[in-house]
């Protein structure tokens, strides 16, 4: 039998399945869903990283690459990693000149220091074992080298969160019923986005997979939420950008911003 949606056991083979499926029109119901904004995340996701003509990226759970080209299109050496064969079949048909790699974030096929920075935008969530990934990322870094995950939160204000959470439970899958191939999908991503920790949790998890200077940065009201980190050691650390400094200590380690 067909898998259109993955549950929130999330078994690997079912998240793949349903990425498969809706590969072709996936961009282009992000945007709508988004009401645009999903651009903007991209900008300050690749602002966050830093990376400079010469380094190397992971973005992971890249899907049809569109995260990957920002770095591509500065000469940036990114390598378009995710374990939906649909979603990279077609990244790879519009961009062939970007690295499409084929791997589980909980076992990725990478050696240890490979990358510069390691970057996964609205993926993590879709992990079976987020903590076994962050550790993977980890591994796959250089000393010094960047993390950066954007990934959805929640609203740091209560009213906003409360009609944030009936556009999630409401609004979206009628959306997606009309634009969607997979409606059933979008379910799925709701109810994932409802179920998963906020900022401090996640940020909390980054520092116990071994992460250090862990912060995060709050978008459209904690509708999205970025975080950054470095990996311990002596190599070249990528500057952190001024306007992402750290407002305020979480266990010693973390902190958040707001934008």
């Amino acid at each position: 039998m067909k898998v259109n949606r993955a549950s929130l056991e999330k078994r690997p083979e079912e998240v793949a399945a349903m990425f498969d499926d809706v590969a072709p029109k996936y961009d282009v119901v992000n945007d709508v869903l988004s009401l645009g904004q999903t651009h903007r995340w991209r900008r300050v996701v690749v602002d966050a990283v830093g990376a400079v003509p010469g380094q190397r990226v992971l973005d992971l759970a890249a899907g049809t690459g569109t995260s990957s080209e920002p770095y591509a299109d500065q000469g940036i050496d990114v390598v378009a990693c995710d374990f939906s064969l649909g979603m990279l079949t077609v990244g790879k048909r519009r961009r062939p000149d970007i690295d499409f790699v084929a791997g589980d974030a909980t076992n990725l096929p990478f050696a240890d220091n490979s990358f510069d920075a390691s970057t996964i935008s609205f993926g993590l969530r879709n992990v079976s074992d987020p903590h076994l990934a962050l550790a993977e990322m980890l591994r796959v870094t250089k000393p010094g080298g960047r993390l950066v995950i954007a990934e959805f939160s929640q609203p740091v204000v209560p009213l906003w969160r409360t009609m944030y959470t009936e556009y999630l439970m409401r609004a979206l899958p009628a959306i997606a019923t009309k634009v969607s191939s997979n409606p059933a999908a979008y379910v799925y991503l709701a109810e994932s986005i409802k179920a998963w920790p906020n900022q401090d949790e996640l940020a909390a998890w980054i520092v116990e997979s071994g992460w250090e200077n862990v912060a995060y940065r709050n978008l459209n009201g904690g509708i999205v939420a970025v975080h950054r980190a470095t990996k311990p050691g002596s190599g070249q650390v990528i500057p952190t950008p001024a306007a992402e400094a750290p407002v305020r200590r979480l266990r010693r380690r973390a902190s958040r911003s707001v934008g």
